[in-house]
């Protein structure tokens, strides 16, 4: 499997739906799957490994760096979305 991740900037705004996509490819489930309550674990049965591969695509798609003790809080694509939005500079 294989992510496309863009060669511009970061978009001024964090799209959701774009969020979903990136993720449900990861997973390899259908972007109707990732709920936005939909727990990582329990719902879509991701392992650590999978995690692990949406934590390095996320960062390098949108240029940023989590960490550690952040991490341990997402565990939704609302989870996600909300933690990126801190990340993301504001333009």
């Amino acid at each position: 499997m294989s992510i496309s991740l863009p060669d511009s900037g970061i978009a001024a705004v964090l799209d959701k739906e774009e969020l979903r996509e990136t993720v449900a490819g990861i997973l390899d489930v259908e972007s109707a799957d990732v709920a936005d309550d939909a727990h990582f674990m329990e719902d879509l049965e991701v392992d650590s490994l999978m995690a692990l591969e949406v934590v390095v695509v996320l960062e390098k798609k949108y240029g940023v760096k989590f960490a550690e003790a952040e991490l341990r809080h997402v565990i939704s694509l609302q989870q996600a979305h909300d933690l990126l939005v801190q990340k993301l500079p504001a333009s």
